[in-house]
């Protein structure tokens, strides 16, 4: 059902102001899980991800049949107007925070292995760089 005068959020636009801010939001105060959400629209996790990180947008049916899941306009899903999650349940929306700050906790843990792991390819490779120059300058 669309209502496009009357616009329900449970967070502030600053974070759902994209499509895949939306879709994150929304999955989690529906309370389904990446995995879930993938599984019966019929597409990977890594399709989601891209979706929710805003790398890919879904087609129109999958944005409709998520609508459904969620119980949001596919207009707010969108546009962010119209109806998004309910704010009836402030548990609902505490949840969906805290999911989002433990994707974000993930991430930024990953993000710190992979900086770690090219710290030190970049060391042996500078070595690797510095003994070879040192063995021809030592054979010249």
């Amino acid at each position: 059902m669309f209502k496009p005068e009357q616009e329900t959020t449970v967070f502030s636009d600053e974070g759902d102001d994209t499509l895949g801010g939306r879709l994150s939001m929304a999955r989690d105060a529906a309370g389904i899980s990446l995995e879930t959400l993938a599984s019966q629209l019929g597409v990977s996790e890594e399709t989601m991800l891209a979706w929710e990180s805003d790398r890919a947008e879904p087609n129109p049916s999958a944005l409709v049949k998520m609508s459904a899941l969620f119980d949001v306009s596919p207009a707010w899903l969108m546009t962010g107007s119209g109806d998004g999650p309910g704010e009836d349940s402030d548990e609902r929306a505490l949840e969906a925070v805290r999911n989002e700050l433990s994707r974000l906790r993930t991430a930024h843990q990953e993000i710190g292995k992979l900086i770690e792991a090219t710290t030190h390819q970049l060391e042996r490779l500078d070595h690797q760089i510095r003994l070879r120059k040192l063995s021809k300058d030592v054979a010249h």
